[in-house]
């Protein structure tokens, strides 16, 4: 199959690998690009646990100190294991939503409330997980410590192989991904070539911008779950 990704090559690199290895053929067309934003480093011993959305809330996390012995929340798996490889390890992964993450959050017994929560994320966000988890007694600090530009230009070669080989299957992993892609596909009149194709959502928000913009073929799916959606 052809697959196309839109996630940056740092977070998508291991997936694509796995499917070249099964045999499909892969499209990388990135469509956000990540910078870290200019704050301040982060005193750690102000807060009692950190919040990671997203990897690379925690790849731009910034520190006046380390303390690997943070109790560090992550939204799934992979944000998991990258904090996990940077050495911390009192690590809780939720399974992939915002919606687990908090209900992780709100149930769990290493959290004392008199302590602030630092809750890392970048600029554009689909919830807003502080305002749920102050409502609930919680002190979250929200600290915007990267943000997104979108990318909407196509090289020649990516143009090339979409007009010579449309994709069986493009997976979208956020709402300003969405957003980009739709750019994109518009610009260089990429949609007609693309109607048969499998467009697999990270969430129901973003199903929903595609939605709007008229594609057909949408699916949900899981972090994780990318090798399993090939088989159905």
């Amino acid at each position: 199959m052809n697959i196309l990704i839109t996630r940056p090559l740092i977070d998508s690199e291991d997936l694509m690998a796995k499917l070249f290895s099964l045999g499909h053929k892969i499209i990388h067309i990135p469509t956000l690009r990540i910078l870290k934003a200019n704050i301040a480093p982060i005193d750690a011993k102000k807060y009692g646990a950190f919040v990671f959305t997203s990897s690379n809330a925690f790849r731009n996390l910034k520190l006046i100190e380390e303390d690997n012995t943070k109790t560090c929340f992550c939204v799934g798996a992979i944000t998991e294991k990258i904090v996990r490889l940077s050495g911390y390890r009192n690590t809780i992964s939720a399974g992939g939503t915002v919606n687990a993450l908090k209900n992780i959050i709100l149930n769990s017994d290493q959290i004392d409330k008199r302590k602030s929560i630092a809750y890392f994320c970048g600029d554009y966000i689909s919830s807003n997980l502080d305002t749920e988890l102050k409502d609930e007694g919680f002190q979250i600090d929200k600290i915007i410590n990267y943000t997104s530009e979108k990318i909407t230009d196509l090289n020649e070669e990516n143009n090339k192989i979409i007009n010579n080989h449309p994709p069986d299957i493009i997976f979208i992993y956020s709402k300003r991904s969405a957003e980009s892609f739709i750019e994109i596909a518009k610009k260089y009149s990429l949609k007609g070539l693309m109607t048969e194709s499998r467009v697999l959502c990270i969430s129901e928000k973003v199903l929903e911008v595609l939605k709007k913009s008229g594609w057909k073929k949408l699916e949900v799916f899981q972090p994780g779950e990318e090798l399993e959606k090939l088989k159905v």
